[in-house]
C-alpha cells in the first residue's frame, strides 16, 4: 500500500514539522511494515508553470516531427511575451493549457533547463510529460495537457502536487484493513495520540424499494450488496487533477472519471467497488456461484471459462463479472465521449468471502486490486459508506443526480465478541500493563470493552482478525511497544553434555571429513522419477514415501526414504560445473512410514500438551531413521610426480563403512549381494553384530551403469549408504581405548591359496580366530590370480602383525601363532599356503 503524506494529513493532524522518516517509524513501533520513503519530486526547482499554446509551426526536413510553438506563461518568465519553445509531442494543439518549465529550473535526475539551439531554433525552455516531472505513466505517454481552467503563469509544482513523500507498506495477511487511507490513517493516530476524522463517517440514506433490483443468492459468498444510481453524468468530464495526482502517488493508473471514483474510494475505504454502465445491463442484478463451463470475458479481454465454485456478477444473460476480482467487459463504463460515453451508471459495492474470492482469484490467475482486498478481509459496513461517497463524487464532479432508489441486501449477523480476562496480556507479555491500559488499547483500535476482571470485547467490523483472547493482547502489546518488553534470557539447566549418541554422530563427521570426503546438505524431498531413475522394484520399502500437503515442488512432492538422491544430485551438479574429482558425505533423517501410523491430533498452543497427546503425535509420525551416505567419482589419489595416482572404485566406498564403523568400535562383515540402485558383481551388503545376530547395516559398491546413465553421473560412480541407528545397537558399551604396548611388534606375511568364490571375509575371520589374542592387526595388502596358482582360484595375501602386551615375542611364538591361523583357515575354507 502506497499512502502518500499529502493525503494522509487529511485525516490526521500531523505536526507540521513531521517527515515521511518520522512518520515511518512511529508506524514500525505501532507494528506496520513500512519498507521506503520515497521522495516525490527530489530535486525539483522552478520556474514550472502552467502555459498556454498560442502558435505552432511545423518544422520540415528532420527525421521525425518537430513543432516550434509559442506559449503564453504570464509573466513568470519577467517579461510577459510569449516562450517560444521546440517540441516533438503532438498530442496537444493550440489553445491547450501545458505545463511548461523555463530556464534556471531543474528537473529531478539533476536535469538543468536553459535556452538552446536545436533544429535550427531557439527553445527557450520544455513543454513536460509527465515522466520529464517524475510523475509516472499516465498512458497518454505524451504531454500533460490541463483542464482550461487554470491560468497561464499558475505555479505548476504546487498545482500538480509534485513534491511530496510517499510511504510504502508492506501490509500482512492480518491487517488488511491498512490497504487503505482509512486504516492507516487510524494506526497513524494511534501512534501519535492523535484524533482520527474517519472518511467513512458518512451521512446514508436508508434502502428503500425504488433501488435497482438486485438478488443474492448465496448469502454465504455475499453477505452484503448496496447498489446505487447515478444518471446524467457528463460524458466528457475528467478526472480533476488532485485525484489524478493520488492515484499516481499510489500506484494506479487514470482511466475515467468513474473508474477513478471507485478506484479512489477504494483506496480511501478500503472497500472495493465497481461501476457498472447502466444502459449495458439487463435486468436485475445478481449474486450466484457459476455453472460449470460458463464463459465470461473480463475487463482484461481475456475470455475465461468459470468453475462452479466461482463467485460472479449476473444480470439477465448471463455472467458480467467474477465478484470481488474483476468486472465483465459487456459492461464496461465508455471512454469519455460526448456522444457515446457513459451517462448512467449503477455503483456496486459488496462484501464477499475472503475464502471464494482468493480461490476464484488463484484459479484464473487472476490478481487484482479488488481481490486483494477482499481476501484478507473487507469491513463489511463500509459498503453503504463507500456507495454514498463515490455517488457524492459523481454528482460533484460528473454533474450528475443521485437516484433515490437505494438498494441494500444484508445477511443477518451479529457482532463478535471475545471473553477475555483483564490480565491476559499481562500474562503474555510477562509485563504488568494493567486494566486500564488494556481497555484503553483495546478502545483505541475499535473494541467496544465491558467488564471489570473479566472483559467482554466487541471487536470492530473492520478487524476480522481479531477471533480469540491472545489476538487481543498482541493489539495491546504492539501499540504498547514491542521494543519496551523485557529482554530476559531464560537461565538453561545444567547440562549434562552431548549424549553417547550425539558425540557417534559428529565422531562419524569428523571421520569422513579426516577421509578426504566433503559435506553436502541436501534438500530432503524426492519424487517418484528420481526412484524410477534408481532401478527400485514396485514393492522396494523405499518407494512407499509420506507426501506432503504442500510440497515446494510438485516434481519432489515425498519425504526422501534414502539420502542417495540429494548427493548424487549434488555429485552431478558440481560434476557439469568442472570438478570432476568428487567425494561427498551426508548424515541425515530419512523417513520410512510403517503404515501403522494414526491420524496426527491438534495440539493445543495454550498450555504444555500432555504426555498422552505427545506420544499421540509421535504415533502419527513414520519411522525416522538416520542414516549415513557417501558418493565417489574421478580420482581417488591424484597423479603427479609421486605416482600415478588411482581412480575412485568400490573397495572405497566399503572402506568408508568401515571407518564409521570403527568410530563406535564395531567390527563390519562384507559379502556380496544384490542391491538396486549398484551394480549386481560390485555390491557389498554390511553387516554388524547386535544382540549376537549379524544384521544389515547397508551396502556399499559401485553403481549400475544404467542408473549412471539415467541420472547422467559420471562413469564408475561408486556410493555407500548405511544405517547409523543399527550401528548404535552394535556397540557394546562404552567405546575402549587401544592400549599401547612398548614392546616391540612381531611381523608375519602369509599368502593362502583358495577358490574363487570364497569370499576373503571368512579367510580374514578364521585367521583371526585362530591367532588368537596376540594377533594385533590383520591386513589384505595383495590378490593375485593366474595360471600360477591355477584356474579358479585364487591368492591372498596377508600381513599379520603380532604382540604381546608383557614381554618380547620370539620368532617361535609368532611363528606358532601364524600356523595356527593358516591351520584354522585351511580348515574352514580350504586355503592352503601358497608355494606348499
Amino acid at each position: 500500500m502506497r499512502v502518500p503524506l499529502s493525503w494522509l494529513r487529511e485525516y490526521v493532524d500531523l505536526p507540521a514539522t513531521e517527515t515521511g522518516r518520522d512518520v515511518q517509524a512511529e508506524l514500525v513501533s505501532v507494528g506496520l511494515e513500512v519498507e521506503t520513503v520515497e521522495q516525490t519530486g527530489a530535486g525539483l526547482k522552478g520556474p514550472l508553470v502552467v502555459g498556454q499554446v498560442l502558435t505552432i509551426e511545423e518544422l520540415e526536413g528532420f527525421k521525425k516531427p518537430i513543432r516550434f510553438c509559442t506559449v503564453d506563461v504570464g509573466t513568470a518568465n519577467g517579461t510577459g511575451e510569449p516562450q517560444e519553445i521546440v517540441c516533438g509531442a503532438r498530442n496537444f494543439s493550440v489553445g491547450d493549457k501545458v505545463v511548461v518549465v523555463l530556464p534556471g529550473a531543474v528537473l529531478p535526475g539533476d536535469f538543468a533547463i536553459a535556452a538552446r539551439k536545436t533544429y535550427g531554433r531557439t527553445s527557450h525552455g520544455m513543454i513536460c510529460s509527465t515522466d520529464e516531472l517524475g510523475m509516472g505513466d499516465d498512458g497518454t505517454h505524451g504531454i500533460i495537457v490541463l483542464p482550461p481552467e487554470y491560468e497561464p503563469g499558475t505555479d505548476a509544482i504546487e498545482l500538480l502536487e509534485l513534491v511530496d513523500e510517499v510511504l510504502d507498506i508492506a501490509v500482512t495477511p492480518d491487517r488488511g484493513y491498512c490497504l487503505s487511507m482509512r486504516g492507516v490513517a487510524r494506526e497513524t493516530a494511534i501512534a501519535y495520540g492523535l484524533p482520527l476524522r474517519d472518511p467513512a463517517l458518512l451521512d446514508v440514506p436508508p434502502p428503500n424499494a425504488h433501488g435497482y433490483p438486485v438478488k443474492v443468492s448465496d448469502p454465504i459468498g455475499c453477505s452484503n450488496f448496496t447498489a446505487r444510481t447515478v444518471t446524467g453524468l457528463r460524458p466528457e468530464a475528467r478526472s480533476p487533477i488532485w485525484m489524478q495526482r493520488r492515484l499516481q502517488k499510489a500506484g494506479m493508473r487514470t482511466v475515467s472519471l468513474a473508474v477513478d471514483i471507485t478506484n479512489y474510494v477504494m483506496l480511501e475505504l478500503g472497500q472495493p467497488l465497481h461501476a457498472y454502465d447502466r444502459s449495458r445491463v439487463s435486468g436485475t442484478i445478481g449474486v450466484r456461484r457459476a455453472q460449470q463451463g460458463e464463459k465470461l470475458t473480463t475487463l482484461d479481454g481475456a475470455k475465461r471459462v468459470l468453475d462452479a465454485q466461482d463467485l460472479v456478477i449476473t444480470d439477465d444473460r448471463g455472467p458480467i463479472g467474477l465478484a470481488g476480482v474483476m468486472g465483465g467487459a459487456d459492461t464496461e463504463i465508455a471512454d469519455h465521449a460526448e456522444d457515446t460515453g457513459t451517462t448512467e451508471v449503477v455503483i456496486e459495492a459488496a462484501h464477499f468471502d475472503a475464502i471464494a474470492i482468493a480461490r476464484t482469484a488463484r484459479r484464473h490467475k487472476l490478481t487484482s486490486e479488488a481481490s486483494k482486498r477482499f481476501e484478507r478481509g473487507v469491513d463489511p459496513q463500509a459498503a453503504a459508506a463507500a456507495a454514498q461517497r463515490t455517488v457524492d463524487l459523481l454528482v460533484l464532479l460528473a454533474g450528475g443526480t443521485a437516484e433515490a432508489g437505494v438498494t441494500e441486501i444484508t445477511a443477518p449477523s451479529g457482532p463478535r465478541t471475545i471473553a477475555m480476562s483483564a490480565n491476559h496480556p499481562d500474562r503474555v507479555a510477562g509485563v504488568g500493563y494493567g486494566r486500564e491500559t488494556v481497555v484503553r488499547r483495546l478502545q483505541q483500535v475499535g473494541c467496544d470493552v465491558y467488564g471489570q476482571d473479566e472483559l467482554i470485547v466487541t471487536v470492530p467490523s473492520w478487524r476480522p482478525d481479531l477471533a480469540e483472547p491472545n489476538d487481543l493482547a498482541e493489539e495491546v502489546i504492539r501499540l504498547e511497544g514491542y521494543e519496551n518488553l523485557p529482554s530476559t534470557l531464560p537461565t538453561p539447566p545444567s547440562g549434562r553434555g552431548l549424549t553417547d549418541r550425539q558425540r557417534l554422530h559428529r565422531r562419524i563427521g569428523r571421520a569422513l571429513a579426516g577421509a578426504g570426503y566433503v559435506e553436502a546438505l541436501s534438500y530432503p524431498f524426492i519424487g517418484d522419477a528420481v526412484l524410477d531413475q534408481l532401478g527400485l522394484e514396485k514393492d522396494d520399502a523405499r518407494r512407499r514415501t509420506v507426501t506432503l500437503v504442500n510440497p515446494l515442488s510438485d516434481e519432489e512432492p515425498a519425504l526422501r526414504t534414502t539420502l542417495l538422491p540429494g548427493l548424487l544430485g549434488a555429485l552431478r551438479r558440481n560434476d557439469g560445473r568442472g570438478s570432476h574429482d568428487l567425494a561427498l558425505f551426508e548424515t541425515g533423517l530419512v523417513f520410512r512410514p510403517t503404515g501403522e501410523e494414526t491420524k496426527a491430533v491438534r495440539l493445543p498452543v495454550d498450555r504444555r500438551p500432555t504426555d498422552e497427546e505427545i506420544a499421540g503425535l509421535d504415533a502419527a509420525l513414520p519411522r525416522q531413521p538416520r542414516r549415513a551416505a557417501v558418493v565417489l567419482a574421478g580420482a581417488r589419489e591424484q597423479a603427479g610426480w609421486w605416482g600415478k595416482g588411482r581412480p575412485a572404485d568400490w573397495a572405497d566406498s566399503v572402506e568408508a563403512a568401515r571407518s564409521i564403523a570403527r568410530e563406535a568400535g564395531v567390527e563390519v562383515t562384507v559379502r556380496a549381494d544384490r542391491h538396486a540402485p549398484w551394480h549386481p558383481g560390485r555390491c557389498a551388503a554390511l553387516y554388524v553384530t547386535v544382540d549376537g545376530v549379524e544384521t544389515l547395516f547397508g551396502h556399499a559398491g559401485e553403481l549400475h551403469p544404467r542408473v549412471v546413465k539415467e541420472l547422467h553421473l559420471p562413469e564408475r560412480t561408486c556410493a555407500m549408504e548405511v544405517e547409523l541407528d543399527v550401528l548404535e545397537q552394535a556397540v557394546d558399551g562404552a567405546l575402549q581405548a587401544p592400549r599401547i604396548s612398548t614392546f616391540p611388534v612381531a611381523t608375519q606375511d602369509v599368502a593362502l591359496v583358495v577358490d574363487s568364490g570364497v569370499p576373503a571375509d571368512a579367510v580374514e575371520k578364521a585367521i583371526r580366530e585362530g591367532a588368537g589374542d596376540l594377533l594385533e592387526s590383520l591386513r589384505l595388502f595383495d590378490v593375485f590370480t593366474g595360471e600360477q596358482i591355477g584356474e579358479g582360484k585364487k591368492s591372498l595375501a596377508y600381513a599379520l602383525r603380532f604382540r604381546a602386551p608383557d614381554r618380547t615375542l620370539t620368532v617361535e611364538e609368532a611363528s606358532a601363532a601364524r600356523d595356527t591361523a593358516v591351520a584354522l583357515a585351511n580348515e574352514r575354507t580350504g586355503a592352503v599356503l601358497r608355494g606348499a
